[in-house]
């Protein structure tokens, strides 16, 4: 019997040999495993062709005339060539059809390929995929405490802190800024259009009005309007002068816009130095109603929204709601590219700290390992059907030959070992049964 195992007949490949519907060639990795197989093949075959060797030597030694040793020798390799073949016969059917003959039953993987991928589908769904094996096999690994002492450790987190802010920049610089600018601009204008911000803001001005803190900017109006009416004397004479009847005299004119001057000053100092002036309570007075309307009055408060609206669909304020975009972007990526930078130490020490409370916190590692066994409950027990189905598809998908060979690469050079310990059993056996009907 020689080494090929089988390969005689007509369409028979070795192990190595790729099949004629495979166009791509074997991987570095796929040789060596074929290299292994062949080897394992000629030791199996040495097995055999030894047994032979031995079997036709004590046959002519025992023509010979040789002692009762030669049938046992004769009947342990006798029965280990038997062993030989049909445990040669028993690997080979798994991949081809033994010496290229139509026995039934042969070239398993290629003729029920289908049906092996089915069976393989639904072990994978019975006994890796249910809900209950799942929940088992999470709470005796100890995921969560575990992952939470590896986030808690410095390198890891940078390490996991560096990919996320990799896959960050990835997706700012795939992302178009115009069609960002677009959805962050209508997104801003609708959130703010659906806010009533005529009684916010009235009740916030009551609030001020109340608490006093807008006389700070009165004080600064005033100082303002009296030093402006002081240094532009001659701008507020001119105003008047330019007011009056043509018929008036310019002398006349001139006193007049001297006297009014005079009086804007004086009054401007006076609300100023007074903080009970009438001036200023005649303000508080107004700004303490106009709150009140804005929060009671439909009218002002329909005018607040109007003018709402048309200040966000002004042009250059959407512009400016788009630049928003384009600035945090910038600032993001750079803050993502800079190692040293305080988006990324925050980042990492956020990390750690979750790391940390995951493995040293009992209440927030408890719920954890319960968000992740239902969540993978959920997904094993919903999409169970199809998780199977890729695999029964993929498999069928295979070219039966090239199934054939990439299993026999994989499982071909241990299976050679049966035919060793076929041979090796199988002479021992022989031995034993020889003995005892010598014996008996």
């Amino acid at each position: 019997m020689s080494d090929h195992d089988g390969q005689a007949g007509r369409g028979t490949r070795t192990a190595d040999t790729p099949p004629r519907s495979a166009s791509r060639t074997a991987t570095a990795a796929e040789r060596e495993k074929a290299r292994g197989v062949r080897r394992m093949k000629a030791i199996a075959a040495a097995f055999l062709g030894a047994a032979t060797v031995v079997f036709l030597l004590s046959r002519w030694a025992e023509a010979r005339g040789a002692g009762a040793w030669s049938g046992y020798v004769q009947a342990a390799a006798e029965a280990g060539m038997v062993g030989a073949i049909a445990d040669w016969f028993a690997v080979t059917a798994l991949f081809r059809r033994p010496l290229g003959l139509p026995i039934p039953h042969t070239a398993i993987i290629p003729t029920r390929k289908d049906a092996l991928g089915d069976s393989l589908g639904e072990f994978v769904g019975d006994n890796f995929l249910s809900e209950a094996v799942v929940r088992k096999r999470l709470a005796h690994v100890d995921l969560v405490r575990r992952f939470g002492g590896w986030l808690s450790e410095p390198r890891h987190a940078e390490r996991v802190t560096e990919e996320v802010s990799a896959l960050a920049r990835a997706a700012l610089t795939i992302l178009r800024d115009e069609d960002v600018q677009s959805v962050f601009g209508h997104a801003i204008t609708r959130r703010v259009s659906a806010r009533q911000v005529a009684q916010p803001i009235g009740a916030l001005l009551g609030r001020v009005v109340a608490d006093g803190g807008h006389h700070g900017l009165v004080d600064l109006v005033i100082d303002k309007a009296y030093a402006w009416l002081v240094d532009n004397r001659e701008a507020v004479l001119r105003v008047v002068s330019e007011e009056s009847p043509d018929w008036s005299p310019k002398f006349l004119d001139r006193t007049v816009a001297n006297r009014v001057h005079r009086e804007l000053v004086r009054f401007a100092a006076d609300v100023r130095d007074d903080p009970d002036h009438a001036a200023r309570q005649a303000v508080d007075a107004f700004l303490a109603d106009t709150a009140e309307d804005m929060q009671r009055d439909p009218r002002m408060i329909a005018q607040i929204e109007a003018l709402r609206d048309r200040t966000l669909a002004h042009p250059q304020v959407q512009e400016l709601i788009a630049s928003v975009w384009a600035a945090a972007r910038a600032m993001l990526v750079e803050a993502t590219e800079d190692p040293s930078s305080e988006l990324r130490a925050r980042a990492t020490a956020a990390i750690r700290s979750f790391g940390t409370r995951l493995a040293e916190d009992p209440r927030m590692r408890a719920k954890a390992e319960k968000w992740l066994a239902d969540g993978a409950a959920y997904i094993v027990t919903t999409y169970q059907t199809e998780i199977t189905a890729l695999i029964t598809d993929t498999v069928r998908a295979w070219d039966p030959a090239e199934t054939s060979r990439k299993i026999e690469l994989h499982v071909g050079r241990d299976l050679q070992f049966i035919r060793i310990n076929g041979t090796v059993v199988g002479s021992l056996v022989g031995l034993l049964i020889y003995t005892i009907g010598r014996l008996f």
